[in-house]
């Protein structure tokens, strides 16, 4: 299934709708707004952010120097009210109340749905706010340690307010989060606890977007932890919390939509336990750091992984795509992920060339006008893509012919859609510099002429369905440029 997802950095982008210094509620945004996003293409709003945080915990841990650093670079003028804690630092899974209450929740839930937009809500299955009231009610679910580890790590260790030791959230591969407390995976009431509360969220949403997903995969957590128990049989998928909380969901809504931040090679084996969709991380670092001969690599993965994969240039966790592509490139790596299979990931502010990558923790964001040249460029972009045949066509790589001693065909990528008689051909010159090429596809026609229309930039060109067969369609592109053909 290939679809599309729009990220809403919800707590600051709703300040945006404020009228006589009242900041409105979900329920309050303009249709209109909607709606446009629809006429955009998209199918899917990821309301980042909408559940309850401690607030009482952003003075001790929100002010490190790492993080004020953070703030000044995104935010020069930030002021202590402006940081409002981590939204991957929950209290539990209730709704925010300045966004909505389950009640409205589920108001505007219907509201989108009823015209044509699915919500995807956060999921965080490794962790809660260090603070979070569960340590009341359900503190077994977290994971213990005793007072050896918190002498010897206080990075990693904590004394909560029952004078019980706890783990902070953590990956193997990065100190702890400070801010949040380790869920314990190696137990079955805290697996139990985490399985119903994702039924709960399903029933607000249309799927979820779980955050560093693999980090509940059984063989993560105990390397993390050292905790090896008869839970952790790294060969049993059916003993997977994912395999388990997946199914139990999707017997109850077969169309729920599980979406996975996924890294180290573990995409493969997510996916085999049900996740619908996870992070192609790879994609994005070859797209900004290599050439175009290794995303054409990437993109000759097996077609069931392709189609699983979210394909992204930004999001809340990257860099901007104008900050780290610069504008030309940006806006050819935006025509490969927006013209391939998968899961299309566009994220707010995109669409305008914002550049300021804004830290989770911050609630304000600095005022940043629209870059009109990348403004034009995505709507038409946009426009193009909302077509059914990048939805429910079937599509193919192709091929690039060196043309004499010119070797710069390595620098093309190139793809066709098919849907009935429908077809778009793409090209895209991934260098900076020009490139000569030519490029063959079957052409089912019995005229001896075809009109190529350049959906980008708005050109016709006449080509002989001969040349186009035998030698291959003549390419002469500019650095960073592309076409996007319908063939007529």
């Amino acid at each position: 299934m290939n679809s599309t997802i729009f990220e809403i950095n919800t707590r600051v982008w709703i300040k945006r709708f404020t009228h006589e210094n009242n900041v409105p509620k979900l329920l309050s945004v303009p249709e209109n707004y909607w709606k446009s996003l629809i006429d955009k293409g998209i199918k899917y709003v990821w309301l980042m952010g909408v559940w309850e945080t401690v607030p009482e915990s952003v003075g001790e841990y929100c002010f490190t120097d790492g993080l004020t650093h953070e703030y000044s670079l995104a935010l020069p003028n930030w002021n202590k009210n402006d940081v409002i804690g981590s939204p991957y630092a929950i209290n539990n899974y209730t709704f925010n109340k300045s966004l909505a209450t389950a009640d409205e929740f589920i108001q505007f839930k219907n509201k989108l749905n009823n015209i044509g937009l699915k919500i995807i809500l956060d999921f965080i299955p490794n962790h809660f706010s260090a603070q979070t009231s569960l340590l009341n009610s359900n503190p077994e679910i977290f994971l213990e340690g005793n007072e050896l580890n918190f002498i010897e790590d206080k990075r990693t260790y904590f004394k909560a307010q029952n004078d019980k030791i706890y783990a902070h959230g953590k990956d193997p591969y990065f100190q702890a989060w400070k801010d949040t407390i380790q869920v314990n995976y190696s137990s079955k009431i805290a697996t139990e606890f985490m399985i119903n509360a994702l039924i709960n969220v399903s029933k607000f949403c249309d799927g979820v977007r779980c955050d560093m997903a693999m980090l509940a995969l059984n063989s993560v957590f105990s390397r993390t932890w050292n905790i090896y128990t008869h839970l952790n049989n790294e060969n049993d998928s059916k003993n997977e919390f994912w395999f388990q909380a997946i199914n139990k969901v999707k017997n109850l809504n077969p169309d729920f939509l599980f979406i996975a931040e996924a890294y180290w090679e573990l995409e493969w084996q997510l996916q085999q336990l049900g996740f619908d969709f996870t992070y192609d991380k790879k994609l994005l670092d070859r797209l900004e750091f290599s050439n175009a001969e290794n995303v054409n690599g990437h993109l000759h993965a097996e077609e069931s992984y392709q189609q699983k994969s979210v394909r992204f240039i930004e999001n809340h966790d990257e860099n901007r795509a104008i900050t780290a592509f610069g504008v030309e490139k940006s806006k050819a790596a935006a025509v490969v992920i927006s013209t391939i299979q998968g899961l299309i990931f566009y994220n707010d502010g995109q669409f305008e060339g914002k550049s300021v990558k804004l830290p989770v923790q911050l609630g304000r964001e600095p005022i940043e006008e629209p870059i009109t040249e990348i403004v034009e460029f995505y709507n038409k972009l946009l426009k193009i893509r909302n077509n059914p045949i990048f939805f429910v066509g079937n599509w193919n790589l192709l091929c690039t012919i060196q043309l004499h001693r010119d070797f710069t065909n390595k620098n093309i990528l190139a793809w066709q859609w098919k849907l009935d008689n429908e077809r778009r051909v793409v090209i895209v010159n991934f260098s900076s510099e020009t490139v000569y090429c030519r490029i063959k596809f079957d052409i089912e026609t019995q005229l001896e002429n075809i009109i190529l229309h350049d959906l980008l930039n708005d050109k016709e060109y006449e080509r002989s369905v001969s040349e186009i067969l035998n030698d291959g369609l003549f390419v002469h592109l500019e650095a960073f440029k592309s076409h996007i053909f319908e063939i007529k």
